[in-house]
């Protein structure tokens, strides 16, 4: 395999910059020439595809963001769509794909897969829900920087006896609102998959304000069956001692430097993943299961989710007392 094309799709993630490094700097390595196609899927159908170099990768392993871009694409879900991206591969003689991003992203990579091109996709989403990886590059930052906004809260907190509801991104999984809630020492935890009604919410806060405390902090996932505006709503009209303000994180939690985690996650992944591809490996995502890196067909990793473990909801009800 001598060329081989490199995007990032969907929702941008803190390390995708760190795992474009990996596999450019890697390419050199195996004699591979990497080509970066812009703005994914919509870049891959209008061929915005150049070869990348070592020097347009210097400088970037602590950078935010993508320096490929990323958009979502409703034409290349269709038959017309994949073949044109199909034709844009031939046209340069690329015989294997890496597709860096989340689950939608990684639907269109085994479309590629069918196709006949030889892909492997890299796991990258704040929330941590992808199927085949204990975790995905960009969680580890999102999550360090919920919790910075969550010490910060409190403090604000504290000096007003407030109550304070902190909305964190999420729409499908709470993973960031149940890891945010357990670490940043949330007396309630709202997410997609277990959401206490309102009034048991009101409970635990009032519970909280008799009990002495001198502030409550709540944390919802934006996925949770209610909005943030109407929980605290219904909080204010309930007269639980503390006043209660909103906070909404909103799209900060996906910029900003990746952690070492992440960095070191992305760079582990990029070189596996043109790794397995050199070796005759396709159809597959890279992921981590320990300290080994490992392969998932694309097939499984498309067709489940990543659940939350029953375990950190029980600690993070017994922690919140």
């Amino acid at each position: 395999m001598k060329r081989v094309a490199l995007m990032t799709s969907g929702g941008d993630a803190p390390g995708m910059n760190a795992a474009i490094r990996a596999v450019v700097r890697a390419g050199l390595e195996y004699d591979v020439e990497i080509y970066g196609v812009r703005q994914a899927y919509t870049g891959l159908i209008n061929g915005d595809i150049s070869l990348m170099n070592s020097r347009e990768v210097s400088g970037i392993l602590q950078r935010g963001g993508t320096i490929l871009q990323t958009a979502r694409n409703e034409e290349f879900k269709t038959p017309q769509g994949q073949r044109k991206a199909l034709r844009r591969l031939n046209e340069r003689d690329i015989e294997g794909m890496i597709v860096i991003g989340g689950d939608g992203s990684l639907r269109g990579a085994m479309a590629l897969s069918k196709l006949g091109i030889k892909v492997v996709g890299i796991p990258a989403s704040i929330d941590n829900d992808i199927w085949g990886t204990s975790m995905s590059i960009g969680v580890d930052t999102a999550l360090n920087t919920i919790l910075d906004a969550l010490d910060r809260l409190r403090d604000t907190a504290t000096s007003h006896n407030r109550a304070f509801l902190i909305e964190v991104m999420g729409r499908g999984s709470g993973y960031l609102a149940l890891m945010g809630g357990i670490l940043g020492g949330a007396e309630v935890v709202i997410t997609p998959e277990r959401a206490p009604s309102m009034d048991e919410i009101a409970t635990q806060m009032e519970d909280a304000y008799v009990r002495g405390k001198t502030h409550a902090i709540a944390v919802i996932a934006e996925g949770a069956p209610y909005t943030s505006q109407d929980l605290i709503s219904y909080l204010d009209r309930k007269n639980l001692g503390f006043e209660v303000r909103v906070s909404i994180l909103g799209h900060m939690q996906r910029g900003g430097s990746p952690s070492a985690f992440d960095r070191l996650l992305a760079t582990r992944m990029g070189v596996a993943a043109l790794e397995k591809l050199i070796n005759g490996e396709d159809g597959v995502m890279v992921g981590v299961e320990g300290r080994d890196t490992i392969s998932v067909p694309l097939e499984e990793v498309t067709t489940r989710a990543r659940p939350l473990t029953d375990d950190y909801f029980r600690m993070a009800w017994m922690l919140s007392r």
